[in-house]
């Protein structure tokens, strides 16, 4: 006797209804609520577009995600749904099933067909079903707006011909339909063009900003009102913003820019790649923050003493959990400039970047004791910067109390390198023997990345731009030979890995050292700290 279940009453229906033509109305009102989403499947990617209308207007779920299954430039099925829209919203009386009240175009919603399509041929068991499906009502709905949910990524100077055709849809359709969008892109795209797609979004939706391309200030000044409406935006990424030459223009187009963040009580997480508008000027941003910082990153620029001192007196910075200002010169700041910096987040930072700041040992020495009362640190990265090897000793012992810390990078010291960069192999494998001595010493179980950056000091323009080319190319072994590094390329970019080597120091640690290669791969912080943990998996740590 088969142990396999019969099938249920109610999917031999559902497979009968497939075979059948188009659904009609009275078919659809006694429907069971289970079989909505199969069939609604089955007509979107069969293209049936009469069955698909019907379903909207009886679509018995509040939320229709339909992001997940659109395939641009095949749209003929979203037409067929914008369609029915059209007739629902019409609706003086609608239908006592439909309890539509949002559509959702983002890429989302995968767990709510998955969920329906799981168990059995069209849903899952009666018990989950239940927990999921909606009673019918017997009163009229009211009639509120269609919310229409979407994330817009304008990547392109004109419109593709579906959201052309859609922002029309909804532009004619505005007491009737909110566009939503959480999540806003900015790739490349003429001002005027932008200025017309967010005049169809409810501003005061929009959560997370990012600017990816290069604006002269006056273009972001030109933006900036618009982006004082996102009442509720939590997080602004702004990139490659040109200075003007003339400085009067110039100085009002950073106060129009400025006085925006007044309005943006909700932000937590900024971040300025190359704001060479805010060299000497800081102050005005930091007095119009409304609420305390999580996430700040001002990278890629010149600033001055006065920008770091009014950094380090705001008090918007005090609850601060990441700080990177990774490719801001610091070389000839006054050393206890950082050093007020890190007190004023020591309670809170968890991950702080200093990357090619050109921080020197006096600099660094005069901020280890704040660094070192920074308990919450997880992640700490200094490469690129112009550390001796007595200083790279007094770093190791004040970052060896932080319980937190899983995440060193540091760069290799000076002495790896003649006075025009070049690295010398034997040196650096001496200097690698003194660090493994002062772990030792130190007795404390770690993982350190050595980065062999070009040296600061012939690569001033690299430090700049933040281009670190030339990373770590060597692995090394516990004789100190050189084992070279293979990189197993998955595709490009993140689907790189590096294969690495972890040196036993002799008492059940390892030191790792690793010379990055960063240029055509970014190692996130996810990917680190997976690693990181298998190591120390691997190791009964």
């Amino acid at each position: 006797m088969s142990g396999q279940t019969p099938p249920r009453l109610v999917d031999l229906a559902g497979s009968h209804l497939l075979r059948a033509d188009d659904l009609d109305f009275p078919t659809l009102e006694s429907l069971p609520t289970e079989l909505f989403p199969p069939l609604f499947l089955e007509a979107f990617t069969g293209y049936r577009t009469e069955t698909l209308k019907a379903m909207v207007q009886t679509w018995p779920f509040v939320r229709l995600p339909l992001g997940a299954l659109i395939e641009l430039p095949h749209v003929g099925p979203l037409q067929a749904v914008l369609e029915a829209l059209d007739v629902l919203l019409a609706q003086k009386v609608r239908s006592r099933r439909c309890k539509l009240r949002v559509l959702d175009l983002r890429n989302t919603g995968q767990s709510f067909w998955s969920m329906w399509s799981g168990a059995s041929s069209y849903g899952c068991s009666g018990s989950r079903m239940a927990a999921v499906a909606e009673p019918r009502s017997t009163t009229k709905q009211p009639s509120t707006p269609l919310k229409v949910f979407i994330d817009l990524c304008l990547k392109k100077r004109t419109l593709d011909n579906f959201l052309t055709y859609f922002l029309r849809w909804v532009e004619q359709r505005k007491t009737s339909v909110h566009l939503c969008c959480k999540k806003l892109k900015i790739v490349s795209m003429p001002m005027d063009n932008i200025v017309k797609v967010l005049s169809m979004v409810q501003l005061d939706c929009i959560q997370e900003v990012q600017v990816s391309c290069t604006w002269n200030l006056s273009t972001l000044a030109t933006f900036a009102p618009l982006l004082g409406e996102m009442s509720n935006l939590q997080g602004l990424r702004l990139s490659h913003v040109h200075v003007s030459a003339f400085k009067k223009q110039e100085h009002d187009h950073v106060v129009q820019i400025t006085s925006q963040f007044r309005r943006l009580g909700h932000l937590r997480d900024l971040h300025l790649e190359s704001p060479s508008f805010l060299e000497g000027c800081l102050d005005q941003m930091l007095r119009c923050l409304k609420s305390p910082l999580d996430s700040l990153s001002i990278t890629k620029c010149w600033l001055r003493d006065s920008d770091l001192t009014h950094l380090s007196q705001s008090p918007d910075i005090s609850q601060l959990k990441s700080l990177d200002l990774s490719g801001v010169s610091m070389t000839d700041f006054r050393p206890e400039l950082l050093q007020v910096l890190l007190e004023k987040v020591a309670a809170t930072l968890q991950d702080l970047d200093l990357d090619v700041c050109g921080i020197t040992d006096s600099q660094l020495e005069a901020c280890l004791p704040a660094l070192s009362r920074c308990s919450q640190l997880r992640s700490v990265s200094l490469c690129g910067n112009l550390l001796s090897t007595a200083g790279m000793e007094k770093l190791l012992r004040h970052t060896a109390v932080l319980p937190c810390l899983r995440q060193e990078r540091y760069p290799a010291p000076q002495e790896s390198y003649r006075p025009r960069g070049v690295l010398l192999e034997a040196r650096l494998a001496q200097l690698r023997a003194q660090l493994l001595e002062i772990l030792r010493d130190l007795g404390h179980p770690r993982i350190i990345w050595i980065s062999l950056s070009p040296c600061p000091r012939c690569e001033p323009g690299d430090m700049m731009k933040g281009t670190q080319t030339q990373r770590a190319r060597h692995l090394f072994n516990a004789n100190g030979k050189r084992k070279r590094g293979r990189r197993a390329a998955e595709g490009r970019g993140g689907g790189a890995s590096l294969q690495g080597a972890a040196i036993d120091s002799g008492r059940g640690w390892d030191f790792h050292v690793q010379v990055l290669l960063e240029s055509d791969m970014n190692l996130c912080a996810s990917t680190w700290e997976t690693h990181v943990d298998e190591l120390l998996l691997r190791r009964g740590w």
